[in-house]
């Protein structure tokens, strides 16, 4: 779906709530896009993210670099190397609450699609929508297409939370490409990266370790509800 339709909607539901959540390293466990740049892209992959940690290059220009150089021939083992890292415990749990409390879950992704849906399987189906980079394979190698592209990010984060119509944004993260989003929400979950950033920023946010801290945490948040 592209911006322009979520745009021309977003008056048309208010939610009490919604759920803005990570993909890498957040639903799964593991950093799944690092390691397949690690695994496809290895010559390509550690210059780029030297000069990306060191400011000299945007996340997005590192990881539209790296994934431009992967042949698109690759595309099905990518996929399939996916399916190898585990989804964070209490996911589904965190998705049984939401959907009791009407809040939708926005899988919000500054990598591959293709790579989301593989992972989530049939739990895509739960997902109110994901916004992610869509990659083209009819070249010699992978094309990224991002309809939300911002100046730094491959995905638009902050941006595409613009776009909905709830009463509290709350963000779930890890990362990098989850500090503008942590900025735009009113209720952050954070770890790893994501808690640094906030605590040098001196931001309010909720540590979480796996999805049942989440869950618990919302079930009081939104008690009365």
């Amino acid at each position: 779906m592209n911006m322009d339709d979520w745009n021309q909607k977003k008056h048309k539901k208010l939610y009490p709530g919604i759920v803005f959540c990570d993909f890498d390293g957040t639903i799964t466990e593991k950093e799944t896009l690092e390691r397949v740049f690690n695994k496809f892209a290895s010559e390509t992959w550690p210059p780029l993210k030297k000069d990306m940690t060191a400011g000299r290059i945007t996340v997005r220009e590192a990881v539209t670099r790296t994934i431009n150089s992967i042949d698109a021939s690759c595309y099905d083992d990518i996929l399939d190397y996916t399916l190898n890292f585990s989804i964070r415990p209490g996911f589904e749990a965190l998705l049984d609450f939401l959907e009791s409390k009407n809040i939708p879950m926005v899988v919000l992704s500054g990598g591959i699609r293709g790579m989301v849906e593989t992972r989530l399987g049939n739990l895509i189906n739960r997902m109110h929508a994901v916004f992610a980079a869509d990659v083209n394979t009819s070249g010699r190698h992978l094309q990224t297409n991002s309809a939300y592209e911002g100046k730094t990010e491959l995905v638009d984060k902050a941006r595409v939370m613009q776009f909905f119509n709830t009463k509290e944004k709350i963000a779930i993260g890890d990362g990098i490409t989850d500090f503008n989003m942590a900025r735009t929400a009113d209720l952050v979950f954070a770890r790893a990266g994501l808690a640094r950033f906030m605590n040098e920023n001196h931001m309010p946010y909720e540590p979480w370790s796996d999805f049942f801290d989440i869950c618990d945490h919302l079930q009081t948040h939104f008690l009365n509800f």
